[in-house]
């Protein structure tokens, strides 16, 4: 299933409530306007459709029932439009297109269902929520004379008495108010002299949360979002979502705020459209900078607990808890605009909330280990606060750290990204079937490279390809991101079917630099 990016901004938040008048018992019930009353943009969330556009020379794709939308970058004030159509003709750019009707991040994931990016999903929109959001309700002016003044002093004098009298008359006190109404018990440390144990979710966000940044982009052209990223080393390395810095990759302004309020210019070093991952660079890197632990993704059972830190809706250094609800979820994702190509993953699914702005954040294990890198989300089609825009239903999708650690490291050392491939060009139809090895490659290519990967094993157009290694393959795109698990040199073994018989066949995958 494919997914799109958010493509909305934040929308002013409501003013204050207005102070309660009088109204008829029997008036009848009206409408009541949404707080923001800006046009919502289109929706994004329609669900993909069956396609036969063949991806180039891989073997990704989306799963028939890829749930996905990025989750947490928050969008530009304009909307990023719809996903756009599938088509039949071959595509010749690189990565793969996105597949028949996939969404933008944020849009569509799951068994055919859409959904919304949280990266969780596509673009989070905004810094935050406008004005009058926070404003107080004020109370009518207090009568003169004796009021809670008097009474406090009353109270406070009694107390110094009772305790100056000792236990008979103590006694005496609490065995009356016994009686006539209730006492109350209190704790022996409050606020912030209780200690917080490593292993409870306030432990992990306590040392979590310093290493943890709102990313804030925007383009040449003024327009960009909010989302999230986690420190990766202590050279100033931070590691995100690439639909989170997307628009500041040519000559935009990147910027990340730590929860102190320290605030630091930074540089795309390099970003991976196919794996949505990206890194940045801080300019002026502090010296106190504290890496987040990086877990094993592979070891992660259903029903771990997660913890999940980003910038929903702008909210910046928001924590939120859940479990892993499934591993190996294919997602298909991309931002929405015709120009986009898909990225792809066998994600991490979770409860844990996901929004706009929690892209590129960090799932947490129970430890505080890094097990993914939050990017998109399943979602109904319209978003709340009258902004159109989706939120959380409770299916996130994380990129699984063992993936995200390999591609930020070769980010960092040639700025561009590895993608490991099988050398045949495969359908991006949504089936259950498996994925079946086009006639005719992207651009009148060759649909089985010559010498590579797939031609050495023997496959063949028309071949479907129904098993790499033990995971079931039923669709081009689940192909994709389950080879996108592997590094270039891996040896995979290929179950395929051919005139109704079940052939197998082991290969190396080979290896494509960059994105073009």
């Amino acid at each position: 299933m494919s997914t799109e990016n958010e493509g909305t901004a934040v929308p002013p938040a409501p003013s204050a409530p207005p102070v309660p008048v009088d109204t008829p018992a029997a008036s009848a019930p009206s409408a009541a306007p949404h707080p923001d009353q800006q046009p919502s943009p289109p929706d994004q969330s329609a669900s993909p459709h069956p396609g036969a556009e063949p991806h180039p020379n891989t073997g990704f794709g989306p799963a028939a029932s890829a749930p996905a939308a990025h989750a947490s970058h928050q969008p530009p004030p304009q909307g990023q439009g719809a996903a756009p159509q599938g088509h039949t003709a071959p595509d010749a750019s690189w990565p793969p297109p996105p597949p028949p009707g996939t969404p933008s991040y944020g849009a569509s994931y799951g068994d055919g269902s859409s959904s919304g990016s949280s990266s969780g999903g596509g673009y989070g929109g905004g810094d935050g929520y406008g004005g009058g959001w926070g404003a107080s309700y004020q109370p009518p002016a207090p009568k003169q004379g004796r009021g809670r003044g008097g009474v406090l002093a009353g109270v406070l004098i009694a107390a110094l008495v009772a305790g100056g009298l000792g236990g008979g008359l103590g006694y005496t006190l609490a065995k009356n108010n016994d009686e006539s109404g209730s006492t109350t018990v209190s704790a022996s440390d409050t606020g912030g002299s209780v200690k917080r144990d490593a292993g409870t979710v306030a432990g992990v966000a306590a040392k979590a949360l310093p290493s943890t940044v709102t990313i804030q982009a925007e383009g040449s052209n003024g327009e960009g979002g909010t989302g999230t990223g986690f420190v990766f080393d202590k050279q100033g390395h931070i590691v995100t979502n690439n639909h989170v810095v997307a628009e500041a990759v040519d000559g935009g302004k990147l910027s990340a705020t730590f929860p102190d309020g320290k605030k630091y210019d930074a540089e795309v070093v390099g970003n991976a459209q196919g794996y949505d991952v990206a890194v940045i660079k801080l300019k002026d890197t502090p010296s106190d900078l504290n890496p987040l632990p990086l877990g094993n993704s592979d070891k992660v059972a259903v029903g771990d607990s997660t913890i999940a830190i980003g910038a929903p809706f702008g909210l910046s250094d928001t924590v939120t808890t859940g479990i892993i609800s499934a591993k190996n979820r294919p997602v298909a994702s991309s931002d929405g605009s015709g120009s986009s190509k898909a990225s792809y993953m066998s994600a991490l699914q979770t409860d844990a909330s996901i929004n706009p702005g929690n892209s590129g954040g960090p799932l947490l294990d129970a430890q505080g280990n890094v097990i993914g890198i939050n990017s998109a989300i399943q979602s109904t089609s319209n978003g709340g606060f009258g902004t159109g825009q989706a939120g959380s239903i409770g299916l996130g999708f994380a990129i699984p750290i063992n993936q995200a650690e390999f591609v930020a490291k070769q980010l960092i050392k040639s700025g561009k990204p590895v993608y490991a491939k099988i050398g045949a060009s495969v359908s991006l139809e949504e089936t259950t079937n498996g994925a079946k090895v086009t006639e005719q490659g992207v651009g009148g290519s060759e649909p089985v490279e010559p010498g590579g990967p797939a031609a050495d094993a023997g496959l063949k157009p028309g071949d479907v390809i129904t098993k790499l290694d033990d995971r079931v393959i039923d669709s081009g795109p689940t192909l994709i991101g389950e080879i996108w698990t592997h590094k270039p040199g891996d040896k995979v073994t290929v179950t395929y079917e051919r005139g109704g018989k079940e052939h197998t066949a082991e290969l190396t995958l080979g290896s494509k630099v960059g994105d073009d």
